[in-house]
């Protein structure tokens, strides 16, 4: 049995996980600014690790079903980092959908709950979408 409980590690982690993402857009809208690029990168990583523990990120990183986008994510940091981050942040785009895809469906009930955006994700056209792309991963 999995436990769901909420202790101060992982709202730690969802926190920093949140500045990733917000520090990650910041970058890409201040024109690709490679300081808050690597440091929305850094707390991303960050936040993951703290929120599902050192052990089950290693192993989500390594699977073998997850190396194209694991490697992919990691030479887009890299580039960030050197000073490309227009091609860093494609190569991470890359690799943060093939990691991450299939957390979509579990992904789309969520949003579905939020107020406005559920409203936008209950419309026909969009639900019969994500009805069809289900539990599919994205092919590689």
């Amino acid at each position: 049995m999995v436990s769901f409980e909420m202790n101060d590690r992982k709202k730690i982690g969802l926190g920093l996980t949140g500045f990733g993402v917000f520090f990650s857009f910041l970058g890409i809208i201040f024109f690709f600014d490679k300081g808050l690029l690597a440091m929305g990168n850094i707390l991303f990583i960050s936040g993951v690790t703290l929120t599902i523990g050192l052990k089950s990120t290693m192993q989500f990183f390594m699977k073998r079903q997850n190396f194209k986008g694991t490697i992919s994510f990691f030479v887009g940091f890299f580039f960030v980092v050197i000073g490309w981050p227009i091609l860093g942040m494609i190569l991470e785009a890359y690799g943060f959908i093939v990691l991450f895809s299939g957390f979509w469906p579990t992904l789309a009930v969520f949003i579905q709950r939020i107020p406005i955006l559920g409203w936008l994700f209950q419309q026909p056209y969009i639900r019969s979408w994500l009805d069809r792309n289900q539990g599919k991963r994205v092919p590689v």
